[in-house]
């Protein structure tokens, strides 16, 4: 427990102080987030956002990073294959959301990466990092509920590497769409990690039961500094927002959730844990599908994500939050 502690309470801090450097920096640099391109359409109620620093995911990860390896250096807590491989993800990914935010900087518009081929990228590093963990580390290859109560499916590596990979870039891409109005990503994230911090922590305490777990304390404490990372974030980000995420950081926030949500055998939870994110996304994917549908003449929303349909319809901000 006090190794949990430690680590959500380090990664509060961190991200405090270092989310404001990374405010000081954009600054300086005087430019933030694009909102609009010059051939958007749509409604312009978030233009005051424009060149609001961005990339602060960069905060995010680095603090809950340094916040779960104290504990390891301190009190000799032992590295688990599984966080290692959940770091390599996080880092792949947010990286890969760095060069999309970069680009968006860099040419002061909100199109960075052409998305389908960010899509098929994105999916295919996830189906990679997902092989490594089915096939160097100890993670049980049933897909289930919690493991204890309901059993689950035991599937073959291939069959379990594309469900968890499909499950993990569902989730990256979730968080993505949710970050759009502030504190939104990041609040929902927290209360996510807090999630899962306590069901690897269950499984700890009560390892007779949950064997198929491997690893939980590590895992909690992973699951405990991100939770702490996204407190601190929210600092700065909370309406009126000061500092962005961006796709560094929700897509390494997206990735860590997903792979809690597979780490601690919880798959068919995922989407009650992250229902806000599941919300949002499927907003999306019904407009486009009653838009395709419709031959492009109708929407269910007035402008998904779900968050702008509640904006447009006169509530504000900090309502829809």
């Amino acid at each position: 427990m006090i190794a949990i502690l430690m680590a959500a309470g380090i990664a509060i801090i961190l991200s405090i102080g270092f989310t404001r450097l990374l405010i000081a920096f954009f600054a300086r640099l005087g430019k933030g987030q694009p909102i609009l391109g010059a051939e958007d359409r749509g409604p312009t109620h978030h233009m005051h956002k424009q060149g609001t620093p961005t990339m602060g995911g960069i905060a995010i990860l680095f603090a809950a990073f340094v916040g779960w390896l104290i504990p390891h250096v301190r009190d000799g807590l032992a590295f688990s294959d599984q966080a290692l491989i959940m770091w390599l993800a996080i880092a792949v990914l947010a990286g890969f959301g760095f060069l999309d935010d970069f680009l968006k900087v860099r040419r002061q518009h909100n199109r960075g990466i052409f998305w389908k081929k960010k899509g098929w990228i994105t999916f295919g590093i996830v189906v990679l990092l997902m092989w490594l963990l089915a096939t160097q580390t100890g993670v049980s290859e049933t897909i289930s509920f919690t493991r204890a109560e309901v059993p689950g499916w035991d599937v073959s590596t291939p069959v379990w590497v594309v469900w968890t990979a499909l499950m993990v870039w569902a989730t990256t891409n979730a968080v993505n769409v949710t970050d759009g109005l502030d504190g939104l990503a990041a609040g929902s994230a927290m209360f996510g990690f807090g999630a899962f911090g306590l069901i690897a922590y269950f499984a700890f305490r009560n390892s007779d039961i949950y064997s198929a777990i491997v690893n939980p304390l590590d895992l909690a404490v992973l699951a405990a500094a991100m939770a702490g990372a996204c407190g601190g974030f929210l600092w700065w980000n909370a309406a009126p927002a000061r500092i962005i995420m961006g796709d560094v950081g929700a897509l390494g926030i997206g990735a860590a959730l997903g792979l809690l949500a597979v780490t601690t055998n919880t798959h068919f939870l995922l989407p009650i844990i992250c229902g806000i994110n599941v919300m949002e996304a499927g907003s999306v994917a019904i407009q486009m599908g009653v838009f395709k549908a419709s031959g492009r003449k109708k929407r269910l929303f007035k402008m998904s994500p779900i968050h702008h349909h509640f904006e447009l319809s006169g509530w504000p901000e900090t309502t829809v939050i």
